[in-house]
């Protein structure tokens, strides 16, 4: 082969190295395909502008290395393109210290591959500001990233955003080993009186005896919050009533508390970026989106300590009040490896969710693959939820999971504690009374979970007009039903261990056709409760139900059919 030819060809492949990354990158960054088939109508996500002017912080004396603080050279950066109408901030390669970032409208800041961002240990640097927390007015530390009243914000590059969550939080000793449980003792602070939990001092052990999940409540002024400020430990990153806003590439981890928390945010995409907490960092949930509207989140991956794709929209009163749903939500092609759930709906859902798309999600590790969860108290309404093409394995606890008395505990340690509540008397119906309603699935599959599906409504609010369909379940319980109406399962193929197929219980017009089980015993499917009523359950083909069928005395046979 003659020089000329084999440069050619050198070119030419080169050429095609170069087309296929420029693809795989227009790919990430192409959003179009998000929209296609939606179940709702949704506007475009309108990305942040950013103005074609760029500074870095080394040009306002920042040092990397990680032992000077450089507050005033990100602080300087910022300004600096502020003054030019906006623009785009660079971090370079390197480490660098500082403490909290308070964002400006029309800003872009550029983690470049290699830039480690580490947020300063000394909690003096961050002073309380009034915020949101756990769908409640308060005072906390103000975020390591904070911004609010702002638009067009944008995070890019390949760094890393480091929140030193762990002089924050405290710790419970059954998730460490012997080893590090005793190292983190060794460390300082102080240990509860059962020898149970960890906490960073005295101050915050004190004030986490009289809070409500992490919020302290019979406090009136800000020095009443100083007294205790070593137990207000924000979220990593606060961005707060605000428009266009882009998260796009960057990792974040090691959060003291939620990691990212987008509130009433109008126009939010989240894609490429990769969320990290330990797995036992307590509230160290990856993304809350709360009363936001148009919102992507795409191309993700989560590994933390609590829920990892939450969607919130205020608590109780104060949500209700506030009245902001979060709605006209994209989930899609997101990995999440360890999380009390891998999507979450509430459990502050108040201002009430609406139009949530969710589909191409793996789930590896979850405490709960799809979780839903509320509470008595908390009114709101849940509605319009489309869900498909989901893969779960070795799931813990729930694959699927609504849960309407919940009482701030995982799953699994509602199961330690007692269990789910199957029976509970009606109350009466107040504006204080979530709904759960219009939710599909579609297309799941789970290789190990202890519990397949749970479909647990309320009583005096039923868990309302539920599709599950085209499914391969395959757990060591099958599907529980309680407290719902209008269900309808269709085209499962169920495996369990040593659980039966279906309970249903209390619950009226369910349909489940084509079921497809190994029928076994005279209780691989239980009916009771003196609710229960037009029920209706066919088997896969060529399947018989006769001899497996337990319907309790309550429960009037005419109402049943298999």
């Amino acid at each position: 082969m003659n020089t000329k030819n084999l440069l050619t060809k050198v070119i030419l492949a080169f050429l095609i190295m170069i087309s296929g990354a420029c693809v795989q990158q227009q790919a990430e960054n192409d959003l179009s395909g998000v929209y296609e088939g939606l179940e709702f109508d949704m506007p475009m996500v309108k990305e942040p502008v950013i103005p074609d002017f760029t500074v870095s912080i080394t040009d306002f004396g920042a040092i990397p290395g990680g032992q000077v603080l450089n507050t005033q050279a990100f602080a300087d950066a910022i300004d600096a393109v502020t003054k030019k109408g906006g623009g785009k901030v660079t971090i370079p390669a390197g480490i660098w210290l500082t403490g909290p970032v308070i964002l400006k409208s029309n800003l872009e800041l550029h983690a470049e591959s290699g830039a480690l961002i580490i947020f300063s240990e000394n909690k003096d640097h961050y002073p309380l500001v009034e915020t949101s927390f756990e769908g409640l007015n308060t005072w906390r530390c103000i975020s390591p990233i904070y911004g609010k009243d702002l638009e067009n914000i944008a995070f890019t590059g390949s760094g890393v955003w480091d929140g030193s969550g762990h002089v924050w939080r405290y710790v419970k000793r059954s998730k460490l080993t012997a080893s590090k449980w005793k190292e983190l003792v060794a460390s300082g602070g102080v240990v509860n009186e059962a020898k149970t939990e960890w906490y960073p001092s005295e101050q915050y052990l004190e004030a986490a005896q009289n809070a409500n999940m992490n919020v302290p409540m019979h406090l009136e002024t800000k020095e009443d919050y100083e007294a205790i400020r070593d137990f207000l430990r924000p979220v990593m990153v606060s961005i707060q009533n605000s428009k266009s806003v882009m998260l796009d590439g960057p990792v974040f981890q090691n959060s003291p508390a939620w990691c990212i928390h987008p509130l009433i945010v109008e126009d939010l995409i989240v894609k490429n970026i990769t969320v990290r907490n330990p797995w036992f960092s307590q509230n160290g949930d990856g993304i809350d989106i709360e009363s936001c509207k148009n919102v992507i989140v795409t191309n993700c991956n989560f590994d933390v300590g609590d829920d990892a794709i939450c969607i919130k929209s205020g608590k109780d009163e104060q949500g209700r009040a506030r009245g902001i749903p979060s709605e006209n939500i994209i989930i899609t092609n997101n990995i999440v490896y360890h999380g009390h759930g891998g999507v979450t709906v509430g459990s502050e859902m108040s201002g009430g969710v609406r139009n949530v798309h969710v589909s191409e999600c793996t789930f590896m590790g979850t405490d709960v693959g799809l979780r839903f969860k509320s509470n008595r108290g908390r009114g709101g309404v849940v509605e319009g939820i489309y869900i498909s093409d989901i893969r779960m394995t070795d799931i813990p606890t729930n694959a699927i999971s609504f849960n309407l008395y919940y009482g701030g505990l995982s799953v699994s340690e509602m199961l330690e504690e007692g269990g789910l509540k199957a029976f509970a008397d009606p109350e009466l119906v107040t504006e204080e009374t979530p709904q759960f309603k219009d939710i599909h699935i579609k297309n799941i599959t789970v290789k190990g979970a202890m519990q397949a599906v749970v479909l647990q409504g309320l009583p005096e609010m039923n868990l309302e007009n539920v599709t599950l369909s085209n499914m391969l379940l395959e757990a060591e319980n099958g599907i529980l039903i309680s407290d719902a109406t209008k269900i309808r399962i269709e085209n499962v193929v169920l495996k369990t261990g040593e659980g039966n197929a279906v309970n249903i219980i209390n619950s009226s017009e369910v349909d489940v056709n084509q079921l497809r089980y190994a029928y076994r015993t005279p209780t691989d499917i239980v009916i009771f409760g003196a609710r229960s009523r037009n029920i209706s359950i066919q088997p896969g083909a060529d399947q018989e139900l006769d001899a497996h069928v337990f319907v309790g005395e309550e429960v009037q046979r005419d109402e049943i059919s298999f």
